[in-house]
């Protein structure tokens, strides 16, 4: 069996795994995080300029864990979009180097596809027909998935502005909560009333889109609130706008989740990204799950962020369906939609 080595480079976490037939070898992650918190958000140059200092002490990390040698490594697989284009471009040019040192072939992988793909490397390969809610820093997305490896991913809706985890950080700021926003929110949240402010559940009214997301009207309605008690000279209660705000994401992500697996007839509810570690969200999904019969794979928290292990994870799938490689003269594509797994 070919061991696959991903490598993750579209945003501020450099991340390398190894995986063979489904199984997770070793693993290694760098984040630049701490520098760009500075700044409250994710600094393009310093984020590549860390790729660039990480990237071979990461493959080495997750060699030693796997207590492998780099030339047992039988193929490399990057991701090749979405992403931050000088991130992106750091990554591939690393891959191509140890696809050419070591003669082994190259495989592009969307990045999206790796989060769903992450789950496998902790609940197995993934039912014939499941509905997968992927939700992270740029991205919310409802589909319906099959093989990876080769069947085309269908979107069911995607949001119309900011992503979840874009809402996180944005209303984690106007909070005074540091930077990243998800965990701070999280863990403020933990100690607030969600039911102290009642937000807007965007798009979830008669004749709205059924699987569509929008999150700027909540993000907004916090913004006002918290204005209006500073201009009364109130004190701000973080914690209860912090559950609350948690309370509206999270009820409106698994309520459409739900709808989704229900009228697609998936016995089977994927969580993935970085959003997909807020413990309101797990614990919702799973409350709304059992209701109505929808088994929920979520990943362990490490595999939900971004990590190289899922895009080795796609490699491996890749490999084993017998997917073309792709040529050394492949771009990376910032902005590409996910309609399959590989970018080839």
């Amino acid at each position: 069996m070919t061991i696959v080595m991903g490598i993750e480079t579209s945003c501020d976490e450099t991340g390398v795994g190894l995986v063979q037939d489904g199984k997770l070898l070793g693993d290694a992650l760098a984040s630049s995080m701490a520098e760009h918190a500075i700044f409250g958000g994710v600094v393009p140059e310093i984020a590549a300029r860390a790729h660039l200092q990480a990237i071979v002490p990461c493959v080495q990390q997750a060699l030693h864990k796997a207590d492998l040698d780099l030339r047992d490594v039988g193929a490399i697989a990057v991701t090749t979009g979405p992403g931050l284009a000088s991130s992106l471009q750091i990554g591939m040019a690393a891959a191509k180097a140890y696809a050419v040192t070591l003669g082994v072939p190259l495989f592009a992988v969307h990045h999206l596809a790796g989060h769903a793909a992450a789950d496998t490397l902790a609940h197995g390969p993934l039912p014939a027909q499941c509905v997968a809610l992927i939700v992270s820093g740029g991205h919310t997305s409802l589909l319906t998935l099959r093989d990876l490896a080769v069947d085309r991913i269908n979107h069911i809706g995607d949001t119309r502005d900011d992503a979840a985890g874009e809402a996180f950080d944005k209303v984690a700021r106007i909070l005074g909560l540091p930077y990243p926003g998800g965990p701070s929110i999280d863990a403020a949240a933990a100690k607030g009333d969600p039911h102290a402010f009642k937000f807007p559940r965007a798009l979830t009214g008669p004749g709205q889109p059924k699987y569509a997301f929008s999150f700027s009207g909540l993000k907004t309605a916090v913004a006002r609130t918290v204005e209006k008690m500073q201009l009364k000279g109130q004190p701000v209660p973080v914690e209860d706008i912090a559950a609350s705000f948690q309370e509206a994401v999270a009820d409106v992500l698994t309520s459409k989740a739900i709808l989704a697996c229900q009228e697609y007839g998936a016995a089977e509810l994927i969580v993935v990204g970085g959003v997909a570690a807020n413990s309101r969200v797990r614990a919702l999904a799973q409350e709304r799950c059992d209701a109505v019969g929808v088994e929920l794979r979520v990943p362990p928290i490490r595999l939900c962020t971004d990590n190289g292990a899922m895009i080795a994870a796609v490699g491996d799938l890749l490999v084993r369906a017998g997917a073309k490689p792709a040529s050394l003269n492949i771009s990376t594509t910032p902005s590409v939609q996910l309609e399959y797994a590989s970018l080839a």
